[in-house]
């Protein structure tokens, strides 16, 4: 299950970053302009943002593996259209409908993980979740470059339909539904469009023990999702300075993705393919972190519930512990690599100003990734703790604030290093990262308060 949601959320990612390659040969071919194509990056931003509000929602209610297959049912339709599409209107139009098929699935993997992942073990499991979402920008690039230079842009989405279509197999012959409001503890079996070919083996096994049974789902009616859900989210105290916090994380992430390949040609004379290779640098580092800072939360999760004199395996009785510092037990860990973070993008944006060796940028970038990835890994783990009940729309609300940010991030870089220079818009990004520190250790010190004021009012 693991290996087969951590592929299923590259398919976002890499969605977006594979099309930077093929900018300028289908503004050529649409005999459109290059502002107008770049608002089809900006559009794709948006329905990232938007979609899975509706998605996770729909998941929370109706059960994970529903989810995925109409996520990826929409996604093969645009990547089809988009190969075939001769106009500019057609490509804006299936870009949207390509992003809102794609972005549901990173909240999806986060929610699985909540589904079948104690607090104790959840940091080691959100890391595999997360790699596939970190190596999508990072590996796109590389992939759109060489497809773009061989086999024209169409391939792009030829590629990507392939890709998805294999991959939906194994999603619709063997991933078992896991969400608690369809399955409780996962002895309860789903109605048949939430079964796969694993069911009749999951009955045998439940059926040998009988212990296992917990309280029946009682049936419902078919819930439609409501985005409202989501919102909802942003507007509890904690969970609003996480995810503004973590948002602006990954905004300045985004800024300087989105500001290096032009910095690259106009420094050192690179060519697509050769910028795109320069993107693994960052990628390497936010995969060795994202399986890194799992193994550190759970280790600082066991350390806490030692001094509280608990079992960490202990998961009934710390799931109803509502005085057990989760904040700290996370927060901790991200705080110092958010400061590394902004140490990082100040050196990176000094060493392009003064366009030194290529090795420098690169080393820079490695760490960059390394920070910012390890950060926001903790950060979701955090959501996800606070959200036990609602996981995916908790997620998606995070991916809300990521993606409405960053694709803000995306628009402003480009101007703001014509009118300031790289120095000086990398040392903005750097200091914002700074102002991050102060609200997150608010939630680490008044977090337990907050989270106790929010089950006496529920």
């Amino acid at each position: 299950m693991a290996f087969i949601l951590t592929f299923a959320s590259l398919f976002s990612p890499i969605s977006s970053t594979i099309y930077y390659p093929a900018l300028s040969p289908l503004a050529s071919d649409l005999h459109v302009s290059n502002s107008l194509i770049n608002l089809t990056i900006t559009s794709f931003s948006i329905f990232q943002g938007l979609a899975p509000a509706f998605m996770g929602a729909f998941s929370d209610a109706e059960g994970r593996r529903p989810a995925y297959l109409i996520c990826f049912t929409i996604y093969i339709a645009a990547n089809i259209g988009l190969a075939l599409q001769s106009n500019y209107a057609a490509l804006l139009i299936l870009r949207c409908v390509q992003s809102s098929g794609s972005s549901g699935t990173v909240a999806l993997a986060n929610a699985v993980v909540a589904d079948i992942a104690t607090p104790h073990e959840r940091g080691t499991w959100m890391g595999w979740a997360s790699c596939g979402a970190l190596l999508g920008p990072t590996i796109g690039p590389v992939i759109g470059g060489l497809l773009t230079q061989y086999l024209g842009w169409r391939s792009i989405f030829w590629f990507l339909t392939i890709f998805s279509g294999v991959y939906l197999i194994p999603i619709v012959l063997f991933f078992p539904e896991s969400c608690r409001a369809v399955v409780g503890n996962g002895a309860q079996r789903p109605p048949k469009w939430n079964s796969c070919l694993l069911e009749p083996r999951l009955k045998k096994r439940i059926a040998d023990n009988e212990s296992w049974l917990g309280p029946p789902i009682p049936p419902h009616p078919l819930r439609f999702p409501n985005p409202i859900k989501t919102l909802s989210v942003l507007f509890e105290k904690e969970a609003s300075l996480i995810l503004i916090s973590s948002g602006f994380l990954f905004a300045g992430f985004y800024a300087v993705m989105a500001g290096l390949p032009s910095q690259l040609e106009a420094n050192y004379g690179y060519n697509s393919l050769e910028v795109g290779l320069c993107f693994l640098a960052s990628g390497a580092g936010g995969s060795i972190v994202a399986l890194i800072s799992g193994k550190m939360m759970d280790a600082n999760f066991r350390r806490y519930a030692r001094k509280l004199g608990l079992d960490a395996t202990d998961t009934r009785r710390l799931r109803t512990l509502s005085t057990f510092p989760i904040e700290a037990a996370r927060l901790e860990i991200a705080l110092p690599l958010i400061l590394l973070g902004a140490a990082n993008i100040l050196a990176f944006g000094w060493v392009m100003r003064f366009k030194t060796h290529i090795a420098g940028p690169l080393i820079l970038l490695f760490f960059t990734g390394f920070a910012t990835t390890g950060a926001f890994t903790i950060l979701s783990t955090l959501v996800v703790d606070l959200f036990p009940e609602k996981p995916a729309t908790a997620t998606a609300a995070g991916n809300m604030t990521r993606c409405w940010l960053g694709a803000g991030a995306i628009a402003m870089v480009v101007p703001m290093v014509d009118r300031i220079g790289t120095g000086w818009t990398f040392t903005f990004v750097a200091a914002l990262w700074c102002v991050l520190v102060p609200p997150l250790w608010a939630v680490v010190k008044w977090g337990p308060g907050m989270r106790r004021e929010k089950e006496e009012r529920l």
